[in-house]
């Protein structure tokens, strides 16, 4: 009889649901976790720019003891939350193998609520702020990617990798990026609806509205269920079949359950052949493991320095600079629009042009606009819109050319700000959800936890220090920063071409086997696996050993 994909309203809701719970069930609640890490990364960005914020929280050093935010203070309130979230990742590896993945959720949940109220119930304190920020990352990193990544971190894409049928496990890792982004989008939202509000409500009420979000998320994680391979690897097989059954919509008896089952627990007792897993075997020679976790750890840094997280933290402040007349909450929330909308094609594309050629396609695009883009705000942006240190030679310039008039500086703004939304644009569709999926399906179970712990910790390194000296740089070179990461592409470009194999359409445990047969990574489209054959090989040889141990039993009554 022939097997259907396993694609299941049940899976498909489990996939959907990290992000946005509420009341769509224990489906909707799992991805909640995306949409809190998104929100929480892009909040930030209008507050730095909010008048009450600023006087709450800068230094009166403005003109006539005005108060202002330097990019000192900015650098440290952003950075401390990814500062958090490079602890949370790697710790979240200890929990999730002592307590489950669902364990492991419902305690980093209670950790961000708790950063959150931190945060919250601030009056002036910026120690108090940045405090709740690095406490919230904790959960942060612990819980979603980050993916930006945005992305992007540990449990879930462990989770998602774990639970979703081979054919559509890119697609559901995907919707782990695409309800971060949708977290991005609403939090830009709220950002220009209370921007204007002349009290400290202009800030506290986006930020503390993830106190809502952090508490459906605790309430809905009781209804859950725990990874199939998770139970396996704990010798809980019966809770495993159950789990099998749920997400694939089809009775606990079902050949199908058994088939997936025994081909779990297959893969999971050559796995532990060598024993218990350390830290140490993430950088070993056996399966290949220092390719895999290098790779996981290095497409995550070049996800960090390509760009979009800049935008994302700084955009606000960044865009106010660059003399358009839209308001910079009204361009940020624009980005965050065409974000959405970006990852959307991704759901896709992830399944049809595989991961190498979307991330060879993604580099391309994005370098293109950050060099059109940097280049154009250097050298034509209007002196009084550059930063300190380069107005001097530009008013030289001026004072030979004339060439900074008004309407040529807002249309210099206007084409930067195009390039930007077309960088982001990009971002969303190729590199935003792409190193996530890579990340998610790339390990053998009994390091998976650790391996992906280290990726995602690689992501909020390299985030931490993005947000940390990304306006210090800016500060003193303005849109030339663009060209950092503009290089940063050109060598991912490089990277992706000749270390990073194609894994679509690859169950977990093909992956692995392909890994272990050393294909090149350019000729990696073409390979075939041959795991699930050893597996029926194996299945026949034993139905045909009980076959004629049945018929010698026969033949002697």
């Amino acid at each position: 009889m022939a097997r259907a994909v396993p694609t299941t309203g049940r899976a498909t809701l489990l996939a959907i649901f990290i992000a946005f719970g509420g009341e769509l069930g224990f489906e909707d609640r799992l991805f909640l976790n995306c949409f809190l890490f998104g929100y929480d990364i892009g909040v930030i960005s209008g507050c730095l720019i909010m008048p009450d914020f600023i006087n709450r929280f800068g230094l009166p050093t403005g003109p006539g003891g005005s108060f202002v935010l330097d990019s000192s203070r900015q650098s440290i309130i952003t950075s401390l939350l990814s500062a958090g979230t490079f602890v949370g990742a790697l710790a979240q590896a200890f929990t999730s193998d002592r307590f489950g993945r669902r364990g492991s959720i419902l305690i980093w949940s209670a950790i961000f609520t708790i950063g959150v109220a931190i945060q919250t119930g601030t009056v002036r304190s910026i120690v108090q702020l940045t405090i709740g920020r690095f406490v919230a990352g904790l959960g942060v990193g612990a819980l979603s990617v980050n993916i930006h990544s945005l992305e992007q971190s540990a449990i879930v894409p462990l989770y998602n990798g774990e639970t979703a049928p081979k054919a559509l496990r890119g697609t559901f890792l995907v919707l782990y990026q695409l309800q971060i982004i949708i977290g991005l989008f609403l939090s830009y939202v709220l950002d220009l609806a209370t921007h204007s509000v002349k009290n400290s409500a202009s800030w506290r009420v986006p930020v503390g509205l993830q106190l809502v979000w952090g508490l459906g998320l605790l309430s809905g994680i009781f209804f859950l269920p725990e990874s199939p391979r998770h139970l396996l690897g704990n010798g809980k097989s019966e809770e495993a079949r159950r789990v099998v059954a749920e997400l694939n919509g089809v009775p606990i008896d079902d050949a199908l359950v058994t088939e997936t089952v025994e081909e779990l627990q297959f893969a999971i007792n050559e796995e532990n052949a060598g024993g218990k897993a350390t830290w140490a075997e993430c950088f070993s020679s056996r399966n290949a493991m220092w390719k895999r976790t290098g790779n996981g750890m290095m497409l995550q840094f070049i996800q960090q320095l390509n760009g979009q997280n800049f935008y994302y933290y700084y955009g606000d402040t960044f865009f106010k600079s660059a003399g358009t007349n839209l308001s910079p909450y009204v361009i940020q929330t624009i980005l965050g629009a065409v974000s959405v909308a970006g990852t959307i094609p991704a759901l896709i594309l992830i399944e049809t042009w595989g991961r190498r050629r979307s991330l060879l396609t993604g580099a391309v695009l994005q370098a293109s606009c950050a060099l059109i883009a940097g280049l154009v705000g250097h050298y034509t942006l209007a002196p009084e819109l550059r930063p300190p240190s380069l107005q001097a030679e530009i008013n030289q310039e001026v004072c030979k050319t004339d060439h900074f008039d008004l309407a040529s500086s807002q249309a210099s703004g206007d084409t930067l700000i195009a390039f930007a939304v077309l960088h982001v644009t990009s971002f969303s569709i190729f590199w935003g959800p792409t190193p996530w999926v890579y990340l998610g399906e790339s390990f053998p179970l009994r390091v998976r936890p650790k391996s992906i712990a280290l990726g995602s910790a690689t992501n909020w390194f390299w985030n931490f220090l993005l947000g940390f000296f990304a306006p210090r740089i800016a500060n003193d070179i303005g849109p030339l920063i663009l060209l950092i990461f503009f290089g940063m592409l050109v060598f991912g470009y490089g990277y992706v071409y000749f270390c990073i194999p194609e894994t679509k359409g690859l169950s977990l445990e093909e992956v692995d086997e392909m890994y272990r047969s050393g294909v090149k990574p350019w000729h990696s489209t073409d390979w075939k696996p041959h795991l699930t054959d050893r597996f029926r090989e194996k299945g026949r040889a034993q139905t045909q050993a009980e076959e004629i141990r049945d018929s010698n039993e026969k033949a002697t009554a």
